[in-house]
């Protein structure tokens, strides 16, 4: 599972503002933080009872959430804040760098859940017989985490924010683990006491493919990544459309959080003098920042 890409309509009407994006990220981070509290909660108090690693990897998974959604808290706010003499363009990558802090925080928690559920498998004898209990706070984690994930899904793709993409996938990766969790207590709870050990190395081995993708996803954005085909092909067409150029060529693009970046050479009429030129070259910049999630357009002339 990776963070999803969005293929923007080149429709204005499909644009959504940064207010937009910045109450959807606070409103689905609140719920978060009330399920994962209360889950993290009772899945460690109820594990280290019921003696099940299992469950008490699960748990400091889900803790580990919380932090996860102060980041996103934090860095939402920090990104709406203007522009100003040090970031001209803004501070939209806080977000990038937000999922990049959920990758890392996702490989230690994985690592660190490797280890423990490893030096259980090499000594099994160590495995305790785990209580029933801990079964039934197992379902209650999956059903809660897919529903939370689902909710925090449909919202972010809605406001169009890899960010909140990242942290419902980041649930869905809960909602998965809870599930191996489950599977590997009923097995320990049937006489295979292995089972739950190898529930929590597997639980670890998904968190860190799922850090690694996060983290690579936001390292490749701060890298100047360009945006994806589709959307660059969208911004060509509103530049060819525009009255008076008469083509386009090397457009580049660079994101800038979930926003992008545009320079172009645009080719006009050569005989025109140098107002009419630049009025072109003000249309067409106008027309991609209205109709893209552009937040800047360089433009070239070049007469033809």
């Amino acid at each position: 599972m990776s963070i999803q890409h969005f293929n923007e309509d080149t429709h204005e009407d499909d644009l959504i503002s940064p207010e937009q994006r910045a109450q959807a990220a606070s409103k689905t981070t609140w719920v978060s933080v009330f399920v994962n509290l209360v889950l993290s909660i009772f899945q460690i108090v109820v594990g280290i009872f019921a003696k099940s690693q299992g469950l008490v990897a699960d748990g400091i998974h889900t803790l580990s959430d919380l932090v996860a959604d102060f980041i996103v808290l934090f860095a939402n706010h920090h990104s709406q804040k203007d522009a100003d003499d040090d970031h001209p363009f803004g501070h939209y990558r806080f977000e990038t760098a937000a999922s990049f802090i959920l990758g890392l925080l996702l490989l230690g928690v994985g690592v660190g859940m490797l280890i423990v559920a490893t030096q259980k498998i090499i000594n099994p004898e160590q495995i305790p017989q785990v209580q029933t209990v801990a079964l039934y706070i197992a379902m209650l984690a999956l059903v809660s985490k897919e529903l939370l994930f689902r909710y925090m899904l449909k919202i972010a793709k809605k406001v169009k924010s890899s960010m909140l993409v990242a942290n419902a996938w980041h649930a869905r990766s809960d909602a998965a683990s809870s599930l191996v969790v489950m599977v590997g207590i009923g097995g320990n709870l049937l006489g295979y006491p292995i089972l739950d050990p190898i529930a929590a190395l597997i639980v670890g081995l998904m968190i860190i493919k799922m850090g690694w993708e996060f983290g690579w996803e936001a390292l490749s954005d701060l890298m100047d990544r360009a945006a994806d085909e589709h959307e660059i092909t969208a911004i060509e067409q509103t530049f060819l459309s525009t009255e008076g150029i008469l083509g386009v060529h090397n457009i580049r693009t660079r994101k800038m959080g979930d926003m992008i970046i545009v320079d172009a050479h645009i080719e006009v009429d050569g005989t025109l003098n140098v107002r009419q030129g630049h009025d072109i070259s003000v249309n067409a910049r106008n027309r991609v920042m209205q109709k893209h999630r552009v937040i800047d357009v360089i433009t070239h002339i070049d007469p033809v």
